[in-house]
């Protein structure tokens, strides 16, 4: 009776002990998330992985406990991971790859940063005028994530919630959110990479405020946000918010990343040894970057616009009489009588599905552009509308923006049934009865500004930077369920989001104006594009837009490509012929390669006849390399990692590399480093250090870790293979639709490597279930030897395949 008693009382007692700590700081964790409650605000911290947690935090307990945004697959999972409290009170979390160390609520004010002294006077007048009110923060929840060995890789110091500016509480209908923002240190060493597209110029974003939304007239070309950074020090942070956010970098030595509008701060942090083991991560939460159809690969001809069947064809077979590599062709916009019909102007396209079948025997596909935009009195406008499949404003009335009736509003494929109406409207108008190949899903920002319009998911400031995600997976998941593994998809679209690489997606750099500047700055853009962890990227070669030529303009130095025999061509733009053929040897290195513009001609026979056989050999040598990048590309589908590569991710040793916006490599093997100055014969290259280097066109052998001056002869894009690399060449094809063999294996000695060499059908999905055929290829250096194992690479002997370099 009496233990009984004890027993009751001592119940009694540790249930008052808990209901007063749920008053104030509580931590739970029980084989899930581990969430403190600290005064009113809860912090939820969340593996993923072992080397990936979600951290959200808020005044709200629902908002702080709930799932992640759009853009993300992968499901938490605490396996391997302890929670502990140490003496100072703080609570520790911690995997064999992470330990995170959250502060005590309670800490004293001799424990929290601080300014330099006040006297009491001052600081009771600046409160009186300044002081914080409303409880908004900052919040001193310091969170510090290290790995086992002590090293720091995030320390985050504050966070707030605060009110909604009122012209972002008025956009948002009404619903009661907060702007959010953290504030992180920033170590003096540490850079940055990554977050989308910025065409400033900038690669290292160390030091510069990135504004991460889609901005189609952004200076220096268009703004796409992905809110992925890869930092230095070892970590990637994936910033878990749709709406306008801000990240201002290395500012004072702080990071400070702010959203418009969210109920919380939420964000993920991914410790990787390498750069690779960050984007298996990434590819981990937002999914896996899907292989492309072969001939995506090899070369796409464009230009705006062949606005005719007869022309399309044509252009094709030039091609083939010349004899030159061509796999796909595109039909860009204005294709339709109206935009929004769906249709194929009769006039200008009598037969569609013959000139498809006539380019398929050549070896050539098609590549199809449809806009978002349905323009009133077509004749599915009013079905959409009274549907409310539209993108509207608050009062419903569907947005056209600045543009005129003639091209009207975006169809909302947020909303599932109006992205499934699209898709079936897309197949059952132009890949079933047409035979078209791969779709070009344009003005997928949307580019009608949503900030005062309404989603079918809320509003348009909220959700300001999904729709290309909702957009290009409305396409890729329709492909999916109609076709099943038996056809990939390629989509083509001018804007990205968190997750967007799964849908079979390329991006590019949108409508870039064709200058010498623009080729400077595209370089670094592309490179923190898929440092963002989006592979596929590429510019139109050469730029879109003509800049406005002066009548009495002329180079600044003699151009290298004399273009006199083209003025139809270039009018007076006397070096443009030059710029094309530099833009055209650094897209031939391109994850994939295409040109396009705003030109009367745009065919590698178009510049004259100096740019044309320099052209020609950048286009063959590109699918002389294509078994080398099909394998590459296999790989980023294996990991997610780019195989346009910024060269901090393959040299983290080397602080030289660390802001290099204009060399690369490619792949493992290629270090590229494209000219971008008119009249240039030579440019500096920077070989980093830790191997030695070969020059491609002469096999010099060269010591990293050195800056060399480069040939670079009108016809020589600098190109330097790295000591160990084994490439393999395949046999001069014209399309990839004619087999290819690989016809040899280069060996550049030096260290020992090795490389996957992939090859499959390269139009099915069956290498996601093992299809498709796999050659180890391992160089032993200390003996000079190159074996294989596994599926036979080639045929023949590997005396008359495999070429070691300098033997």
């Amino acid at each position: 009776m009496v233990r009984r008693f004890k027993w009751k009382s001592l119940m009694l007692g540790l249930c008052t002990v808990l209901l007063a700590m749920s008053l104030s700081n509580v931590a739970t964790a029980q084989g899930g998330p581990l969430v403190l409650v600290r005064d009113g605000r809860v912090i939820s911290l969340e593996p993923y992985a072992l080397n990936i947690l979600r951290v959200t935090m808020s005044t709200d307990r629902a908002a702080a406990t709930s799932a992640p945004g759009y853009g993300f697959v992968a499901k938490p999972s605490a396996e391997g991971w302890t929670h502990e409290r140490d003496a100072e009170g703080y609570d520790v979390f911690r995997s064999s790859r992470m330990v995170v160390r959250a502060a005590p609520g309670d800490l004293s004010k001799e424990k929290l940063p601080q300014p330099m002294p006040l006297d009491a006077l001052n600081l009771e007048l600046r409160e009186h005028y300044f002081g914080v009110h409303g409880g908004h923060g900052p919040h001193n929840d310091a969170l510090l994530v290290t790995t086992p060995e002590g090293k720091m890789l995030l320390h985050m110091r504050t966070w707030t919630m605060a009110p909604e500016s009122a012209d972002v509480a008025q956009a948002d209908a009404g619903a009661k959110t907060y702007r959010v923002a953290a504030m992180f240190d920033s170590p003096a060493d540490e850079h940055y990479y990554g977050l989308g597209q910025q065409q400033k110029g900038w690669m290292d974003l160390r030091g510069h405020e990135i504004r991460c939304w889609h901005d189609y007239s952004a200076i220096g070309g268009q703004d796409v946000c992905v809110p992925f950074m890869v930092s230095s020090s070892g970590y990637g942070l994936v910033w878990d918010n749709p709406s306008k956010t801000t990240a201002d970098l290395g500012f004072n030595g702080r990071n400070v990343w702010s959203s418009e509008v969210g109920d919380r701060v939420s964000y993920f942090v991914i410790a990787g040894e390498t750069s690779d083991e960050i984007y298996e991560g990434y590819r981990l939460l937002t999914g896996v970057t899907h292989m492309l159809p072969k001939p995506i690969y090899g070369y796409i001809q464009s230009k705006a616009i062949y606005s005719t069947q007869e022309q399309v064809l044509d252009v094709a077979k030039e091609y083939r009489q010349k004899k030159l590599p061509l796999d796909v062709i595109v039909v860009d916009f204005l294709n339709m009588t109206k935009q929004g019909e769906l249709d194929l102007d009769p006039k200008r396209w009598p037969d569609p599905a013959g000139m498809n079948r006539e380019l398929n025997a050549m070896g050539v596909g098609t590549l199809l552009s449809v806009w978002p935009h349905f323009s009133p009195g077509t004749q599915f406008y009013d079905m959409l509308q009274s549907k409310g499949w539209l993108i509207h404003t608050r009062d419903g009335k569907p947005d056209s923006g600045n543009f005129k009736d003639a091209i009207g509003p975006n169809i909302d494929t947020t909303n599932p049934e109006a992205a499934k109406w699209f898709w079936e409207k897309i197949r059952d108008r132009y890949v079933k009865p047409y035979g078209f190949d791969y779709l070009w899903l344009d003005e997928t920002e949307p580019d009608i500004d949503p900030a005062k319009d309404v989603f079918s998911i809320g509003s348009g400031t909220r959700f300001y930077n999904v729709y290309p995600l909702f957009h290009t997976a409305s396409v890729y998941e329709g492909f999916r369920r109609d076709f099943g593994d038996s056809r990939r998809v390629m989509i083509l679209a001018r804007a990205a989001y968190l997750g967007a690489q799964r849908n079979g997606t390329v991006f590019w750099s949108s409508d870039i104006i064709s200058t010498w500047d623009m080729l400077k700055r595209s370089i670094p853009a592309g490179l923190n594009f898929t440092a963002t962890g989006l592979p596929y990227w590429d510019t139109d070669i050469a730029g879109f837009f003509s800049p406005l030529v002066p009548p009495d303009y002329h180079a600044a130095l003699k151009p290298l490509i004399d273009g006199s025999d083209v003025r139809s061509t270039i009018g007076n733009y006397e070096d443009y012929p030059e710029l094309f053929v530099r833009w055209f040897e650094w897209g031939s290195f391109q994850p994939v390669m295409r040109a396009h513009g705003e030109r009367n001609h745009n065919e590698v026979w178009s510049y004259g006849k100096q740019a044309e056989p320099i052209l020609a050999k950048y286009l063959k040598l590109r699918y002389g390399l294509l078994p080398y990048t099909y394998s590459v590309a296999y790989r980023s589908y294996q990991t997610g990692a780019p195989y346009m590569r910024a060269l901090f991710m393959d040299f983290p040793g080397d602080p030289k590399t660390a802001d290099i916006p204009d060399e690369y490599m490619y792949g493992p093997a290629f270090l590229v480093a494209p000219v971008t100055e008119q009249g240039a014969t030579h440019r500096t290259v920077y070989l980093p250090a830790g191997c030695d280097w070969y020059n491609f066109w002469t096999n010099e052998r060269l010591h990293g870790g050195e800056t060399i001056v480069a040939d670079a002869p009108i016809d020589t894009l600098p190109l330097f293979v790295r000591a160990g690399s084994i490439i393999p060449f395949g046999s001069d094809v014209e399309s990839t639709q004619q087999p290819q063999t690989i016809s040899s294996v280069r060996v550049y000695p030096g260290a020992g490597s090795s490389f996957t060499l992939f090859q499959d059908d390269g139009k099915t999905y069956a290498y996601e279930k093992g299809g498709g055929s796999i050659t180890r290829l391992t160089w032993d250096d200390e003996a000079q030897q190159l074996k294989h194992e596994g599926a036979p690479g080639w045929s023949g002997s590997d005396q008359s395949v495999v070429t070691v370099v300098g033997k």
